[in-house]
């Protein structure tokens, strides 16, 4: 290393990368670990082997093609964790479809929006799940198809879509019951699939992903085979998983953390995917853990916060727990201690990245020291290269924040029919630019110091909300913390902070601002302090502060400076 080492790494790596389909990847682990558990989902009472997963992905497979659909056709699935999610997830892979994955939380004008930008021909959905009426949104923007031939839909505001399949509830007029599709494919079906087999390559478009921009509509992040399953299997490296281990999954489906991170870290490791409900509940979580032996457990922090502080968790017994992932947000310090420590996670691994890279480019390895875990997301995944760069574009010395930009197989191929947003941040050279600040130090670990969006910019000083949090998450009395910028006439911003108390605890503005005393810069300081019960959160953990700082703006009505 030279005496002025810049923030470039590279994974380098023994192991090569998958050469396979998402398809391939299944009938391998039903030839090497048939008979063993695939999926377990509690609620619905499923408990498949991997044969037996192998075997009705292909049966549904068969069906979707008997329904029309053809080798890059877009097929949506629009539920939360359920056993039939999966299976359309493995099937759509072995038909060479293109899998739309969309948000349960979405409503009509987003689902909309979602079906008509990657042009959907066909959409899986829910019946219901607690407030979200799926079929009665479906119904609203398509009402033709209570009047259709199941399978040829013809609607005037979802042009492109011809067949609705229904996941449970009441049979609706015009949709085809999910359980029924299989039944349609034929001898003919079954040919034109080990067809397909020989002619899909692992560089076709998988997956197309929304991305929740804060502002602005969703983008379309479309992945490939070689981009999510070689993700799955390098995260699945990482935490050590063999075939003997079972992983609990609460986190979304939808998401690359449910998907790529669970269900193909499972596949290419023979794993078994287990799936506590289909929306995260603290409590079943808990209990799916104990009585399935589950190995490794997944959650965003504020998952993990909702487990440790249930009143009944000292009841039970996780000593199965070894490993699993903590990701999806900045995970505090005391957070960590408390998931290795009384969870008995002595393996958590903290992963970083973004569903435009499939999604993980660094994280912790199992032995890593922990103080290393609690400080760091890890260092860089195999055969990847990141590199961290000042706002001219040029590679920073270590230790120095700026930008983090990542290049290798993970880089999504485009945002779906948009080259204008693609250009923005894929560059020439293939660096997928993150809109991350990091810091990486001179063992290659890196530290995410906030988002280029987040900074908050206070009379000209750069301020990062994550360190203002990690420090006020010290205080005994605070349950979680979230910092954000809200304008201010004279310095353009001002820091705002909600606070969530612990349960049975009061606490005054002047007790937090008298914590900080003495502690960080006054400028660090938040100017406003709010105590909250709850913040606005995407369905995968991460607090919309975008939605915070309105609020703030809103009810104090705070404007900027007018600037020339």
């Amino acid at each position: 290393m030279t005496d002025l080492a810049l923030s470039y790494v590279h994974g380098a790596a023994d192991e090569p990368l998958l050469g396979q389909t998402i398809g391939q990847a299944l009938d391998r682990a039903a030839a090497a670990w048939g008979h063993r558990p695939a999926l377990i989902s509690r609620g619905q009472g499923v408990r498949w082997t991997w044969r037996e997963l192998r075997d009705r992905a292909d049966a549904l497979a068969a069906g979707l093609l008997a329904l029309g659909l053809r080798r890059g056709d877009r097929i949506g699935i629009w539920s939360l964790n359920r056993a039939e999610w999966t299976l359309t997830q493995f099937a759509a892979a072995k038909a060479g479809l293109i899998l739309v994955t969309i948000n349960p939380a979405y409503r009509l004008s987003e689902l909309e929006f979602a079906l008509n930008k990657v042009g959907c021909a066909a959409l899986v959905t829910a019946t219901a799940f607690k407030t979200s009426d799926y079929i009665g949104m479906v119904n609203a923007l398509a009402p033709e198809l209570a009047a259709s031939v199941p399978g040829r839909l013809s609607a005037a505001r979802l042009p492109d879509l011809r067949s609705v399949v229904q996941m449970g509830g009441p049979p609706v007029p015009g949709a085809i019951a999910f359980d029924e599709v299989p039944a349609r494919g034929g001898e003919a079906e079954r040919a034109e699939l080990r067809e397909l087999a020989g002619q899909l390559q692992f560089d076709d478009a998988a997956n197309i992903q929304f991305t929740s921009g804060t502002t602005g509509s969703p983008k379309g992040v479309t992945l490939t085979h070689h981009n999510i399953l070689n993700n799955g299997y390098f995260v699945g490296r990482a935490m050590r998983l063999t075939e003997a281990d079972r992983i609990c999954i609460p986190v979304p489906l939808y998401h690359c953390f449910g998907m790529v991170m669970g269900n193909l870290a499972a596949v290419t490791h023979g794993c078994a995917m287990v799936y506590p409900g289909e929306g995260f509940d603290p409590l079943a979580t808990l209990e799916t853990v104990q009585a399935e032996g589950c190995t490794a457990l997944y959650g965003v922090p504020t998952m993990f916060i909702a487990e440790l502080d249930h009143p009944e968790f000292a009841h039970f017994n996780l000593s199965t727990l070894r490993t699993g992932i903590m990701a999806g947000a900045p995970c505090p310090i005391e957070v960590m201690r408390r998931v290795v420590e009384r969870m008995n996670m002595r393996e958590v691994t903290i992963a970083y990245g973004m569903t435009e890279t499939s999604p993980v480019s660094f994280q912790s390895a199992t032995d890593d020291p922990l103080n290393r875990r609690v400080s760091t997301v890890g260092r860089v995944h195999p055969h990847l290269e990141v590199k961290i760069v000042d706002t001219e574009g040029r590679v920073v010395p270590r230790g120095q924040s700026g930008e983090l930009c990542t290049r290798g197989y993970s880089v999504m191929l485009s945002y779906w029919g948009d080259a204008g947003k693609t250009a923005e941040v894929v560059d020439g050279a293939r660096w997928m630019h993150t809109g991350d600040l990091a810091t990486l130090d001179e063992d290659g670990y890196c530290n995410i110091v906030g988002r280029i969006k987040d900074l908050v910019i206070r009379g000209g000083e750069n301020l990062a909300p994550r360190e203002i949090e990690e420090f006020l998450f010290r205080h005994p009395k605070i349950q979680e913390v979230q910092v954000f910028g809200v304008a201010d006439q004279r310095f353009g911003e001002e820091l705002c902070a909600w606070i969530r108390l612990r349960e049975g605890e009061t606490m005054s503005e002047d007790e937090v601002r008298a914590f900080c005393q003495g502690q960080i810069a006054h400028q660090k300081v938040p100017r406003y302090i709010q105590f909250v019960d709850e913040f606005p959160m995407t369905v995968t953990g991460k607090a919309q502060k975008f939605i915070m700082r309105r609020v703030v703006e809103e009810q104090l009505g705070l404007k900027r400076a007018e600037t020339a």
